[in-house]
Order: C-alpha cells, then structure tokens, then sequence
C-alpha cells in the first residue's frame, strides 16, 4: 500500500470507540457474564446470543443474561459481581479487529492524532488498552467515568479532541452503537458507524444517521484519505 506521508486527509484527528470498534472484547465480557449464571447452577448463553449485548456494557449484558434492567432490586449486587469477574480476566480472548492495527499504523504515518473515547470504566479501560499496546499510542483516553458524563453525551468526545488538541469539527469519530453517532455529531465531529462491530441497539447502523457505514476497519482508510490513489 502506497505511504500516506504526502497524502492530505480533510480531518486533523479520528477518534475511535474501544469495545466492538478497535477491540473485539465480547469474548471475555459473555465470559464474565456466563461466570454469574454459572455460579448459580444456571446455564450459560450462547456467545453468539450475548454478543450485541456487550455493546452497552454490564447494563446490556446483564439485560441479556438475567433479563433485568438497572431499576431490578439485584441489579447492582450482579454488576459489582460481574464488574469483578471481568477486571480478573480482562485479556484473555480478547484482540484487536483485524485490520485495525494496519490502520492505526496507516493513521499514525500520515501524523494524524488518533483517540480513544468509550463508555468503559477507568479501572478497565486503562490496564485492558496498555495491555493491547493502544494507550501508549493515543492522543488521548477518554472512559466513561473520566468526565461527568458518558456518551450520548458529547462531553467525552470533546474531552478527548481537547487533550488531544485537535478542533472536533475537523475530526471524525468512529463507533459501533447508536450512542457513538449521536454523541459524535452533538461534538460536531463527522461519524462513522462501525458495522462489523456489536451494533446492539434495535435500529441497523443504517438508521443511526452517522456520514459514513463501514464494513470492516480498513474501509475506514477511504474516508480518512479519500484522495489517495
């Protein structure tokens, strides 16, 4: 592939949701999930069934597991469970998307910032992305608890272009829910919806009115460098 050292791209940072977008983390978050049903005589679900779920976190996998919601009297003595099960086995099947560490290669060669924004918490979001070598290579890391609130807001979004110091308007945000497209464009960012990735809201990635749909991580590199030869 040619070198993207003399190519002009029309954005100055790209920011990326983590789970379901850079990294394929379903794996171990079922697998924490799965623990709880287990340690109560209950049958794990299938992978394949879990697997949209883990796109909005212990909240949705809690939904798909136990079929309870925040407001469920249990809630968060299972999520505090879960929580624990997870930050014990953070990267064990966890990796990163085909393609994505290409692309970040590709992004980084034509000296564009890149960051990580996600609705993780800090106390995993830092040792799983130092553990998969992303941290070390970000502008910036944005959780879900780093600014008061999460996406859709658009706080985290920006946060991260600030630190990054990158004007949003001239950058693009990728993600794989809903969320990640609504906050993107209430931080005046152009998105992009990750279609490979958990996608576990109700409406397709078709619906979310993000600028751009890919289909796998290097569809990205169209976007980013659209004049490229």
């Amino acid at each position: 592939m040619k070198s993207t050292h003399h190519v002009v791209s029309p954005y100055h940072g790209v920011f990326f949701d983590l789970d379901g977008t850079l990294a394929d983390t379903a794996p171990d978050l079922v697998a924490a999930i799965n623990q709880l049903l287990i340690d109560r005589n209950l049958s794990p679900k299938p992978y394949l069934f879990l697997r949209p779920y883990a796109s909005a976190g212990a909240r949705g996998l809690l939904e798909g597991a136990f079929g309870i919601t925040p407001d469920h009297a249990d809630y968060i003595a299972l999520r505090d469970e879960f929580m624990h099960n997870y930050e014990k086995a953070l990267l064990v099947d966890s990796v990163l998307f085909d393609g994505i560490s290409h692309l970040l290669d590709q992004i980084e060669e034509a000296k564009i910032p890149w960051g990580i924004v996600t609705n993780k918490g800090e106390r995993f979001t830092h040792p799983l992305t130092e553990l998969m070598g992303l941290r070390q290579r970000a502008a910036s890391t944005v959780s879900g608890d780093t600014t008061p609130h999460p996406k859709p807001h658009p706080e985290p979004i920006l946060h991260a272009a600030k630190i990054a110091k990158i004007d949003p308007t001239k950058s693009i945000y990728v993600g794989d829910d809903i969320r990640d497209v609504i906050a993107g464009k209430a931080a005046g960012m152009h998105t992009v919806a990750a279609a490979y990735g958990y996608c576990g809201c109700k409406e397709p990635p078709e619906a979310w009115g993000a600028d751009y749909i890919i289909h796998k991580p290097l569809d990205l590199l169209q976007i980013i460098f659209p004049n490229r030869g």
